[in-house]
């Protein structure tokens, strides 16, 4: 056999080898139960308050922490009411009776008298006063501590009612102090900025969007499945999700089924399951941990087994 024979031969195995593989491979079985898609669940977050923003420290993609402060809302004419309220509460705590000093002379003058009953009871049982002089100091005694309790009676009111009006301003200034707290933006949650809707110097009033934000450390990965799946999977089952991240590049994760539809609905025409002539699916959700690489409306599948 020449050396072109032979040359022939070797490109017809290999053309044959190809062929077979290429067979092989597009005969094999899916490695995948179900397909869909990576998602999150955004929140919106609106403002609690009306005014001007002044200060508004928000990005798309950024990371906030809950209890963040990211900006405020302008409340100075709420800080003047404040500051207006507490100087109201100085100086009705300043018009405050203090009833141990307004009785002090009545005290003394009691007290004088107690001493003079003292002094004539021993000398009336000596013969030294008379009847008269004791029962004026008594008579004395008794009017001295009904003006004591008539003006200990009048200074209570009048400082229990101050007491009252300062309770009063009080409680605005928590209902201010509740407002000043909504005029302060801060995150809710741990999470990631999805949009920015509002931006500073606007203008925003109570239940206007601010911003979007989700948790993106654990994202949902939904899928959908025929009935037969459906009969293998519970809440809480650990399933096996691959990451479709373009030419042939695949990442697996672990996977827990968080959701499963009680409803079927029609098959999504961007959704393939291993049952192609399924026309009703079952939405099921699968909550994966991100390693950071796991973007919204990223592409996958899912292995039950």
């Amino acid at each position: 056999m020449n050396n072109k024979s032979m040359v022939k031969k070797a490109k017809w195995t290999l053309l044959i080898v190809i062929y077979l593989l290429f067979v092989g491979c597009s005969g094999s079985k899916n490695d995948f139960e179900a397909s869909g898609t990576f998602e999150a669940e955004g929140t919106i977050i609106s403002a609690e308050a009306t005014g001007v923003i002044r200060q508004f420290d928000v990005e798309e993609g950024q990371e906030l922490t809950a209890g963040q402060i990211i900006g405020y809302i302008d409340s100075t004419q709420l800080y003047l009411k404040k500051r207006q309220l507490e100087s109201q509460i100085r100086a009705l705590q300043g018009r405050k009776p203090n009833i141990a000093v307004q009785l002090s002379a009545l005290q003394a003058q009691l007290q004088t008298a107690q001493t003079e009953r003292t002094r004539l009871e021993k000398l009336v049982a000596g013969d030294a006063a008379t009847r008269k002089q004791l029962d004026d100091v008594n008579a004395q005694i008794e009017v001295l501590k009904k003006q004591i309790n008539a003006q200990q009676s009048s200074l209570k009111i009048s400082s229990d009612g101050i007491s009252d009006d300062v309770a009063t301003l009080q409680v605005q200034i928590e209902q201010l102090e509740d407002q000043l707290a909504k005029h302060r933006l801060t995150a809710p949650q741990n999470g990631t900025v999805l949009a920015k809707i509002a931006k500073v110097n606007e203008l925003t009033t109570v239940g206007k969007p601010l911003y979007k934000i989700a948790d993106l450390q654990n994202i949902t990965f939904r899928a959908f499945v025929t009935s037969a799946q459906l009969t293998q999977l519970k809440i809480g089952q650990n399933v096996r999700v691959f990451a479709d991240f373009g030419e042939k590049k695949r990442r697996e994760y672990k996977g827990t089924i968080s959701w499963i539809s009680d409803k079927s609905e029609f098959t999504p025409k961007t959704i393939q399951t291993q049952d192609e002539r399924a026309n009703l699916v079952y939405a099921v959700k699968i909550t994966v941990k991100n390693d950071g690489y796991l973007k919204i409306g990223m592409y996958g599948e899912v292995n039950f087994n």
